[in-house]
């Protein structure tokens, strides 16, 4: 499952994601945080047809994890992506403060539009800027429905991840040490069907 705010020209997604880490196999969830370019589409048929949406280009992203097995709430891994190079995002950036206090964290870097981050505001057309920095508490709400500590098992992680499922078997075929990994947890992503 995914929510999503779409703005003129900007889209804000959220959802619940499972990581494996290639290194040492350990896992990682919780809320994923997104800012996307809305890309203009061709206008088609008529004045009251449907128009085509489409949350493409990442500009940002903030993920509120814990690893499986920490104390839930404990945000050991919640990290973000300031930049992104086309769809891949830039190295992990870490910060104390979202460690400490993760949704003050999202709803200043929204309430800001990614200012208080350190890394520069988000590139967003001027008003979109302004009605999403007034949409801070809003991002958050949304955001918190995908928190770790609201996901305590294998089956439930994987029920708010399954469209992703060949995402997470990929991150299973790049493991660096597989025989590290928690076969049992991650039973549902290698049973699902791509």
């Amino acid at each position: 499952m995914q929510q999503i705010i779409a703005l003129s020209r900007c889209a804000v997604i959220a959802r619940h994601w499972f990581e494996i880490d290639l290194d040492d196999a350990s896992m990682e969830h919780g809320a994923r945080v997104e800012l996307r370019e809305l890309v203009s589409q061709q206008r088609r048929g008529s004045e009251s047809a449907a128009q085509i949406v489409t949350a493409d280009r990442p500009l940002w992203r903030a993920d509120l994890f814990d690893r499986v097995g920490d104390p839930p709430g404990s945000y050991g891994v919640a990290h973000f992506h300031p930049r992104f190079s086309g769809n891949e995002p830039c190295p992990r950036a870490w910060d104390a403060a979202l460690t400490a206090s993760p949704w003050d964290w999202l709803r200043a870097q929204v309430a800001s539009t990614g200012a208080a981050s350190g890394h520069g505001a988000w590139p967003l057309d001027p008003e979109d800027a302004s009605e999403l920095g007034g949409l801070a508490d809003v991002v958050v709400a949304m955001a918190r429905q995908f928190a770790p500590e609201r996901c305590g098992s294998a089956a439930g992680c994987f029920r708010l991840t399954r469209d992703v499922a060949e995402s997470v078997q990929l991150m299973m075929s790049y493991l660096r040490r597989p025989d590290l990994l928690d076969e049992d947890w991650v039973a549902p992503w290698r049973q699902s069907v791509v």
